[in-house]
């Protein structure tokens, strides 16, 4: 990590750390031990999350504990942050009004806003927490594909994405996923990227149970932009070691009752900056591929992947990367870089399925953006609602559509 970038990182953390002291601790000044173990706690947090950012890349064995304190430390503070943020929004426009109307802000109101700030953070920061840890749950998609032949009515995909599989994501984790992967019983398994966070030699023992991944027609890994930060081409090779196909642009024709179905697979939209030979290319990735092929399925890792995908003349598209948001506000700031947050939507004729992914990066928290382990199946256009997804609530979101 470049030292000009980690003074910057701690020069921001501290005006934010400092920030948030100045709002709320003099609100809880009638408690004066909360005030104290306010303080504490805010310089332990300045402390703590770079320590716990550092130590997701060691290889000490008492890493992984301190990037636990970190992790859970930064995604406290997070929900601090955002909170405080916000009511200082709600202050704002309550003394506004107050001002227009002659009229004071109660002091008592103010100071039980701010004592909210701290235990909704926590309140936030504990159900995030139990949300992360739990195994995804079963998310069921249909995705309708005109003209889709008779012998792939039903054919089922299960997609899994960004595992992260790092230092609070391990072995157990990563079994309790493959085995509801396994109950399934999937025609394909897609793995749409962001598998760790971290090299080889510290992972590959939590990474093996993916060797235990079956379809009736393979198991298939695209890259995702963590692969490349943590030495993509030993991952691609430990991958292949484990048996997972992975595709590199690069193609695959499977027969399901007769009939051929593509299954491409592109590097990360970002692989080419790493590796020249990784620039990311759905349309080479097609190449070759038979011209009667039913379906032309697509992994790619991130969603933006999609407009050169509908050009290139693919049916669907699976992705990751976007986590959902993972918890709030992160959901917002998504759309910035990526045309899809979540979920089922479409670009000209290409449908374009979004995970909200398998595991959770950086802190151990998700907050409105549940994991999923996706079932997707193709029904046939002219039979089926535009777009059904279900997660066991009967209810068929409306499918979106790239501007």
């Amino acid at each position: 990590m470049p030292l000009s970038f980690l003074v910057r990182a701690l020069a921001i953390g501290l005006l934010l750390h400092l920030y948030v002291g100045v709002r709320i601790v003099p609100t809880l000044a009638p408690w004066s031990v909360a005030q104290i173990v306010m303080i504490v706690w805010l310089v332990a947090s300045y402390v703590l999350i770079p320590l716990g950012m550092l130590a997701r890349r060691a290889k000490r064995d008492d890493a992984s504990a301190i990037a636990w304190v970190g992790l859970l430390t930064m995604g406290l503070f997070s929900s601090l942050l955002v909170l405080c943020l916000l009511r200082d929004v709600v202050l704002v426009i309550a003394l506004t009004v107050a001002l227009v109307a002659h009229t004071a802000v109660p002091l008592l109101w103010r100071d039980l806003s701010g004592v909210a700030v701290p235990v909704l953070a926590i309140v936030f920061t504990v159900v995030g927490f139990v949300n992360a840890r739990r195994r995804a749950a079963i998310k069921h998609v249909d995705v309708p594909i005109d003209n889709l032949p008779d012998a792939l009515e039903g054919f089922r995909i299960v997609q899994i994405s960004d595992i992260h599989v790092g230092p609070t994501i391990r072995q157990k984790y990563v079994d309790a996923i493959v085995d509801a992967v396994n109950k399934l019983q999937a025609d394909v398994v897609a793995v749409t990227g962001d598998v760790v966070d971290g090299g080889v030699e510290q992972l590959s023992s939590h990474t093996r149970p993916l060797g235990r991944l079956t379809a009736a027609h393979g198991v298939y890994l695209v890259t995702g932009n963590h692969e490349y930060y943590s030495g993509a081409h030993a991952w691609v090779d430990e991958f292949r070691r484990i048996g997972l196909n992975v595709l590199l642009n690069e193609h695959v024709v499977i027969h399901h009752g007769g009939v051929p179905v593509v299954i491409a697979g592109v590097t990360d939209y970002s692989g080419g900056h790493f590796d020249p030979a990784h620039e990311s290319d759905p349309q080479a990735a097609l190449e070759g591929a038979p011209a009667d092929a039913a379906v032309r399925l697509l992994l790619a890792h991130q969603p933006r992947s999609a407009s050169a995908a509908a050009s290139a003349g693919y049916t669907l598209q699976l992705s990751g990367h976007t986590h959902g948001g993972q918890f709030f506000p992160w959901n917002f700031f998504v759309r910035v870089q990526q045309p899809f947050t979540a979920g089922l939507n479409k670009v000209q004729s290409l449908w374009v399925y979004t995970s909200r992914g398998t595991g959770y990066w950086g802190p151990p928290k998700r907050l409105f953006a549940p994991s999923e382990i996706t079932l997707i199946r193709l029904v046939r256009g002219a039979t089926r609602p535009l777009g059904k997804q279900s997660d066991h609530s009967g209810t068929d979101p409306a499918v979106r559509r790239a501007a």
